[in-house]
C-alpha cells in the first residue's frame, strides 16, 4: 500500500472513530438522564434524532471510505451499495433538517415577550416530536430514488456517466437527470442554509439586548452565572455556525468538483473530510457547553474516589 493512502486511510479512521465515540457518548448521556430521570430540556429530543443521524452518516460514509482508503474497495455487492447511500442520503438530510429544527425552535424560545414569535413559546416543544419524525420521512420520499442511481464495482454495465466513489458507482443514466436533480437538492439544502443563516443573527441579536438589558438592571455588577437560556443558545448559535461555514465550504469544493474534468486527488479527499467534519464534531460541542454533562462527570469522580479510598 502507498504510504498517502495509508496516510488518509488514517485521517479517516481518527476522524469516523472520534465522531462515533462522541455521538455514543451523547446517546448514552441521555439514556442516563431518562434511566435516572434527571433534569431534561425541551431539546433534548430533536438532539436525540440529530445524534443518531450523525451516527448513521459517519457508519454508512466514514467506515466505507476509511476502507476505500486503505485499500479495501470491493466489500460492498449491488444490494450494499444502495443501501448504504440511501442511509446516507437520509440520515445527512436529518442532519441538516434537524439543526435548522433546532435553530429556529430556539430563536422562538428566546424572542421577547413583544415579539410575534412569543405566542408560539408555549406551543413549539409539543410539536419538536412531530417535526423530528417528519424530517425522518420527508428524506426518505426525497431520496427514494437513489438506489436506481447507485451500483458496485463488480457491475460493467454501460453507463452515460458515473461518479466513482472507490466502493460504489453513482450512475447517470439520463442526460437531463443531473440538470433537474442537482438544482433540486442544492434548492432544498439552501433554503435550509437560509433559515439557519436568518436565526443565527436573530439569536446574536437577542443576545445582544438581553445583555444591554442586564447592565442596565445591575449596573456595572454582572450575574455570576448566565441564565440556562442564555448558555443553550450560544451552544446552539456556536453549532449553526460551524455548519454554515462547513456547508458553504464544501458546497464551493463540490463546485470546484463539478468543473473541472480531472479534479486532484486532494480536492477530492479535502471534500470528503469536510462532509464528515459536522457529525464528528458536533457532539463535542454540544457536550462542552451541557453542565448536566460536567455535573455526571464530576459525581461519577466523586462516586469512584470515595470507593477506592
Amino acid at each position: 500500500m502507498d504510504t498517502k493512502d495509508w496516510a488518509i486511510g488514517m485521517i479517516f479512521l481518527l476522524q469516523t472513530t472520534a465522531g462515533l465515540l462522541g455521538n455514543c457518548s451523547l446517546l448514552y448521556h441521555f439514556l442516563f438522564l431518562y434511566l435516572t430521570g434527571g433534569t431534561s430540556r425541551s431539546t433534548d429530543l430533536i438532539l436525540k434524532h440529530m445524534t443518531l443521524a450523525n451516527l448513521l452518516v459517519l457508519l454508512s460514509k466514514g467506515i466505507p471510505e476509511t476502507l476505500a482508503a486503505l485499500g479495501s474497495k470491493h466489500f460492498l455487492d449491488d444490494f450494499g451499495c444502495k443501501l448504504l447511500f440511501y442511509i446516507h442520503r437520509v440520515s445527512r438530510g436529518v442532519s441538516i433538517g434537524t439543526t435548522c429544527i433546532l435553530s429556529v425552535f430556539q430563536v422562538i424560545m428566546i424572542s421577547p415577550r413583544d415579539s410575534r414569535w412569543a405566542q408560539l413559546q408555549g406551543k413549539a416543544p409539543r410539536y419538536l416530536g412531530t417535526f423530528s419524525i417528519l424530517c425522518w420521512v420527508l428524506n426518505m420520499m426525497l431520496n427514494i430514488f437513489t438506489p436506481f442511481y447507485t451500483t458496485d464495482r463488480w457491475n460493467e454495465t454501460s453507463r452515460t456517466k458515473y461518479i466513482d466513489h472507490s466502493y460504489c458507482y453513482s450512475v447517470v443514466y439520463i442526460q437531463n437527470t443531473e440538470t433537474v436533480y442537482v438544482p433540486f437538492v442544492l434548492f432544498h439544502d439552501g433554503f435550509r442554509l437560509g433559515l439557519m443563516v436568518w436565526t443565527s443573527g436573530s439569536m446574536v441579536l437577542f443576545l445582544h439586548r438581553h445583555k444591554q438589558r442586564v447592565r442596565y438592571i445591575h449596573g456595572k455588577v454582572q450575574p455570576a452565572r448566565p441564565s440556562p437560556e442564555t448558555t443553550a443558545t450560544k451552544s446552539i448559535l456556536v453549532l449553526v455556525c460551524f455548519f454554515v461555514s462547513l456547508w458553504t465550504l464544501s458546497t464551493s469544493i463540490h463546485s470546484c468538483l463539478s468543473v473541472f474534468c480531472n479534479p486532484s486527488f486532494w480536492l477530492k479527499v479535502t471534500s470528503k473530510l469536510i462532509a464528515a467534519c459536522f457529525p464528528s464534531v458536533s457532539p463535542y460541542i454540544l457536550m462542552r457547553q451541557d453542565s448536566r454533562i460536567s455535573s455526571l462527570h464530576s459525581a461519577c469522580f466523586l462516586q469512584n474516589r470515595g470507593f477506592f479510598s
